[in-house]
């Protein structure tokens, strides 16, 4: 495995699959860094899991391509991968995003630290399987803790555990619900998520062992 996690992509914008479940707005975010110059990449296809969701109309405005690929069409996770995976070479893809994707993808040789996702809390804690949208909060507020966040990491084969690349910090509230807690949460992947991938596209991403370094400058 090369120390270098974007080699292929240090000197020219990121070329961006991104695959969705939901209402997209991890998508959105995505799109308006890289509309305002902040983020250098470009949104090369959208793929849903899912029929009609936000997420579809929401690319369709966006003008981006989209595909959908139902993740009940298909008898186990390798067939619908391999569905997916046609999709993304196809599509000329180098970065793979998970924004909200909610099904386990099985992540070819070649992809290997090439797929990036965010997940709602400072991992390793509140991580695997189950762990996903509210129920992660409502773990949180249970467990008594005073701060969370969220996670950008690179995806290996199981839910949550490959090498983090950045992470931020929530102060959980005492009067927080789920939704309230949710929504800064949110606030904070909305910053996290483009700081990951342009760290990425500068070439600044390291592996030392399945640890991320960050280097201080680009090449």
């Amino acid at each position: 495995m090369p120390n270098t996690a974007n080699e292929q992509s240090s000197r020219q914008p990121l070329k961006l699959a991104v695959l969705v479940t939901g209402g997209g707005r991890s998508m959105v975010n995505i799109a308006g860094h890289i509309e305002r110059g902040r983020l250098d990449a470009g949104i090369v296809t959208v793929i849903s899991s899912r029929p009609g969701v936000g997420a579809i109309e929401r690319a369709g405005e966006l003008q981006l391509p989209t595909h959908v690929v139902p993740r009940k069409r298909y008898p186990d996770t390798q067939c619908f991968s391999s569905a997916i995976w046609e999709i993304i070479r196809d599509s000329d893809a180098n970065l793979v995003c998970l924004a909200g994707f909610m099904s386990l993808l099985d992540i070819p040789d070649d992809f290997a630290h090439r797929v990036v996702n965010i997940h709602p809390a400072l991992l390793p804690a509140f991580g695997g399987p189950g762990m996903y949208g509210h129920h992660v909060h409502e773990a949180v507020l249970a467990s008594g803790c005073k701060i969370t966040g969220c996670t950008v990491h690179y995806c290996d084969q199981t839910y949550d555990t490959g090498p983090i690349i950045v992470q931020r910090p929530c102060e959980v509230r005492e009067d927080d619900t789920p939704d309230t807690l949710a929504a800064r949460v949110f606030e904070q992947e909305c910053v996290a998520y483009p700081q990951a991938l342009q760290l990425i596209a500068q070439g600044r991403v390291r592996f030392e062992g399945r640890r991320v370094r960050i280097t201080g400058q680009s090449g």
